[in-house]
């Protein structure tokens, strides 16, 4: 059965933009359940404005987005995180002066936000256990990789349905970009639906069942993510990739 609610997150005939000017245009996609769709394009290509407009800090100025099949194109910022999305920014953005836990605690609704699976300060330190380790120090002086977990745990803290991550392998080592890879991995197994707006097209193509790749603000392929690697001509016009060389 395909139905609205079937989807955990669904795009239709999405517009947005600054100012008058239409920098998203005409996007459709959906995401189900428990499965990572990968959002690539190069710079410029729409991506930041796209989850921007999903969580509200960019009003849609036509189409309709949908949470469980529910709209929620219209709702401010804390009304789309209520309703169950989260972000993992890029650039991490966390509270540097603040201790790991602090970060984390920052991040817990005084309320349940919604009816799906909660997210324990348990649960992230059992996925995290080197966050458990440092729950004293400040996040400022953590390693990128443990920033970026950290800033994975805050997220889930908000105990989303759908998780939104942008560019979480920037600026990490390889090693840590085999860890992020686990760990989405292994987020998607706990159930949660992601979409993932990464440069690293190798990495969101290996843990990505499904890929959507904008250019200009429209999208020029949506498929499953297998298909688009194979797809030697696509990669090199739209993501810069050429087929004799690794995807990253």
């Amino acid at each position: 059965m395909d139905t609205n609610t079937t989807r955990a997150l669904e795009l239709l005939h999405l517009t947005s933009g600054y100012d008058g000017s239409e920098i998203l245009q005409d996007v459709s996609f959906s995401l189900p359940p428990a499965s990572v769709l990968a959002l690539l394009g190069r710079n410029g290509a729409g991506k930041t404005t796209c989850i921007n407009t999903i969580v509200g800090i960019t009003r849609a100025m036509r189409g309709q987005i949908r949470l469980f099949g529910k709209p929620v194109t219209s709702l401010p910022v804390d009304g789309v995180i209520r309703s169950g999305i989260a972000v993992v920014p890029q650039g991490r953005r966390l509270f540097s002066l603040l201790s790991v836990k602090e970060n984390l605690l920052v991040a817990q609704p005084a309320q349940p936000p919604h009816a799906g699976p909660r997210w324990s300060l348990d649960q992230i330190v059992a996925m995290f256990p080197r966050l458990g380790e440092r729950f004293s120090q400040r996040a400022g002086t953590l390693s990128g990789g443990e920033q970026q977990m950290l800033a994975i745990g805050r997220a889930l803290m908000a105990s989303p349905r759908v998780l939104l991550l942008d560019e979480p392998s920037e600026g990490l080592s390889p090693q840590m970009v085999a860890e992020v890879a686990h760990i989405i991995a292994r987020l998607r197994e706990a159930g949660l639906a992601i979409l993932l707006v990464e440069q690293n097209s190798r990495l969101a193509l290996s843990v990505a069942q499904n890929a959507v790749v904008l250019s200009s603000g429209r999208i020029v392929f949506s498929g499953p993510a297998t298909e688009l690697a194979a797809n030697g001509d696509l990669m090199a016009c739209h993501l810069g990739v050429r087929a004799s060389e690794p995807a990253d």
